[in-house]
């Protein structure tokens, strides 16, 4: 299992798609060098769509060679671009899912709450240049804290089939100067589910 971190700006998310820039796309081209030219299939925890950024993303392959955890995070982060750095590399019990197994998933949106734009910003933080009420957004962050049927904030567009259930464990909203940061934590998201909780 690989720990990574990656900047998403020029990324179309981090799930392979042909003809576009993926992290997939790049750390499937990575292990291919690797195995001299054998296609190596990752599985990510989760996915990221365009523009996002990710700390701490985690994913696993299988692989034939033995190669020390310390020398596979060399090799990879020598190959990688440089908007993808791999913190850490861990051997797995097959019985392992990276996915199935994650306990928890944490996301942190950002909104720069200020009239004047910052350019340094933009792929960062969302600009909104509108008064918002800092106190009444921490008094509705209470009531997603839970397990709750989440439908309402699944983007229509989403396929997975199943309960919408889910439990969120931390929904905070706090004001540092410009920046608002919200932060959910949940055993797992529905499609654009964060985003419209932020956006809500």
């Amino acid at each position: 299992m690989c720990v990574l971190s990656y900047d998403g700006t020029n990324f179309a998310g981090s799930q392979i798609q042909p003809k576009r820039r993926t992290v997939q796309g790049e750390v499937e081209k990575a292990l291919q060098r690797i195995h001299k030219g054998q296609h190596i299939r990752i599985q990510a925890s989760g996915r990221t769509d365009s523009g996002v950024h990710a700390k701490g993303q985690t994913f696993q392959f299988n692989t034939p060679y033995h190669i020390l955890e310390k020398n596979w995070e060399k090799a990879l982060n020598r190959l990688l671009p440089k908007d993808i750095y791999v913190h850490d590399v861990v051997k797995v019990p097959e019985t392992f899912h990276v996915r199935y197994d994650a306990v928890e998933k944490e996301y942190r949106y950002y909104i720069w709450n200020t009239d004047e734009y910052d350019v340094f910003e933009r792929n960062y933080s969302y600009f909104y240049p509108y008064a918002l009420d800092i106190d009444l957004m921490k008094k509705a962050c209470l009531y997603f804290v839970g397990e709750h049927d989440f439908t309402t904030f699944s983007s229509a567009k989403a396929t997975a089939k199943g309960s919408k259930v889910r439990k969120l464990s931390k929904v905070t909203c706090d004001k540092r100067g410009n920046k608002i940061e919200v932060i959910l934590r949940s055993n797992g998201f529905l499609y654009h589910m964060a985003r419209i909780i932020v956006g809500t």
